[in-house]
């Protein structure tokens, strides 16, 4: 059995676990972000549980910025629950749940989540492989991102309402 929420200060050590299944350990939030992650916007993640076991989320957060930056990653302080945009900093499914739709359904949920709240749209970063799935929910891709985080290539996306 599926079921969607959002986080809670409880959830961590299991969003961790995805997060560190998920992502090369240069690229990863550690357990102590998602710490402050959670404190300043657990309603902005967004988890998909099957049969009580945490096996996708989505996360990020609000802000008027309107392109996603490395120093966003780091310092959870800059949310502004008021924000214009949402940030997309991490689409993660367990690699055994993936191609089930699963990250789509979070992004859907994301989406509506952020249109709902009257946000401008939502923004991402990926890796050039996954240029095609994003533009798959509408998400248009504006070039190479000012992002280095992980010492990795990341093209921005932007889905504007």
């Amino acid at each position: 059995m599926q079921k969607i929420r959002t986080a809670t200060f409880e959830d961590l050590d299991a969003i961790a676990a995805v997060e560190a299944a998920c992502f090369p350990a240069a690229e990863a939030a550690t357990k102590e972000e998602f710490a402050g992650r959670l404190a300043h916007y657990a309603d902005h993640f967004w988890l998909l549980f099957e049969d009580e076991k945490l096996v996708s989320f989505v996360d990020g957060f609000v802000t008027d910025t309107p392109d996603l930056t490395d120093e966003m990653y780091a310092d959870a302080s800059l949310h502004d629950a008021h924000g214009a945009w949402q940030m997309i900093f991490g689409v993660n499914t367990l690699p055994e749940y993936r191609k089930q739709g699963l990250a789509g359904q979070l992004l859907r949920r994301a989406i509506a989540d952020a249109k709902a709240q009257g946000r401008r749209g939502l923004v991402l970063t990926c890796k050039d492989r996954l240029v095609h799935y994003y533009a798959g929910f509408g998400f248009v891709s504006e070039g190479v991102s000012g992002s280095t985080h992980g010492g990795v290539v990341w093209y921005q996306m932007r889905l504007t309402f």
